[in-house]
């Protein structure tokens, strides 16, 4: 198949309030300094009571689509990557292609955890490369609201955001997705966990509110098994690629933890000034870092024909992967 992919707008979107370290760092009673000297977070946004998970991914679709100009009417697929939805069921998806007037689209959620960003993707330029439509790609999370105050290890981390792509047909072979690579370890499933709300422990049982929030349970494990999936996925989409680091403009990671993504930066032999950061201003949101990252570096220094793009993630599951994407 001759056709490809490329990404033809961006679009992200934060909630209105804006919570700095000092308000964390006082209620866990932390130094001051002690969030970003462990994590390179400074400051994050938290949604408001009357924002939803479907109304922030639609304002971060609206403006890729606005970006892209492509009518409404000829997006084949939105894709949304998320741990948050809405509700339970349905999905959110038909509901934020209904709020973006895309009434020829397809909609299905995709639970991915932090690389939930990398497989909608994967799947939508494989959807866009057989039937010649293009598609709308969004992560977004409200994360806050999982969050447990109590928790150390999950209460410093966790934002809320929502970033989107559009991706359309092209005959061009350097757009689009040139490598890919992805990577599961079940062995590290209960790492990164919402005890209940599933069907194993649903909600109808008597449960302890702390269950039904985000807990880490061993960061120390998380760090390393992060670091290595990240680095070896990426290393496997270069080699599917045919390129080695070199080729990168730009590695664009999961803004999990700036210690993270430093390790696998090194790792893989990219310099800092390549590394797109992000974490500092806007913390971690899960899958919606990276598409939330791809569009602020596009506003400031937007990305250039034939650059040749490094994404990777990793996270809850354990579920990752690492793409690398022809501009």
């Amino acid at each position: 198949m001759s056709r490809t992919a490329r990404i033809a707008g961006f679009g992200h979107h934060v909630p209105g309030r804006k919570v700095e370290n000092a308000e964390i760092e006082a209620s866990l009673g932390l130094n001051a300094g002690w969030i970003e000297g462990r994590t390179g977070i400074r400051q994050r946004y938290w949604a408001a009571p009357e924002d939803t998970l479907s109304g922030m991914a639609a304002k971060a679709g609206e403006m890729a689509l606005e970006a892209a100009g492509i009518g409404r009417s000829d997006i084949g697929l939105v894709l949304l990557a998320t741990s948050t939805p809405d509700h339970l069921l349905p999905p959110s998806a038909p509901l934020v292609a209904h709020k973006l007037g895309l009434d020829n689209a397809g909609g299905v959620d995709l639970a991915g955890a932090c690389a939930g960003f990398i497989y909608a993707l994967t799947f939508a330029d494989g959807f866009v490369r057989l039937h010649n439509k293009p598609a709308l790609v969004i992560a977004a999370n409200i994360l806050s609201r999982r969050i447990n105050p109590a928790e150390r290890a999950s209460a410093v981390l966790f934002a809320d955001a929502a970033g989107a792509v559009v991706l359309a047909p092209s005959d061009d072979p350097g757009h689009g997705i040139l490598g890919a690579s992805v990577a599961s370890d079940g062995a590290g499933y209960g790492l990164i966990q919402i005890p209940a709300g599933g069907s194993n422990r649903p909600f109808a049982d008597e449960l302890d509110i702390a269950e039904t929030r985000m807990t880490i349970s061993d960061g120390r494990a998380v760090f390393a098994k992060a670091v290595e999936m990240m680095s070896r996925c990426s290393m496997d989409a270069l080699k599917a690629a045919a390129l080695d680091t070199a080729a990168v403009s730009r590695f664009v990671p999961h803004q999990a933890n700036a210690r993270i993504f430093n390790a696998v930066g090194k790792s893989l032999g990219i310099s800092d000034d390549r590394i797109v950061k992000t974490i500092a201003d806007y913390g971690n949101s899960s899958a919606a870092t990276i598409p939330l990252s791809l569009s602020l570096a596009h506003q400031t220094d937007p990305f250039q024909r034939g650059e040749k793009l490094l994404l990777s993630a990793a996270g809850a599951g354990l579920t990752g992967g690492a793409l690398v994407v022809g501009m």
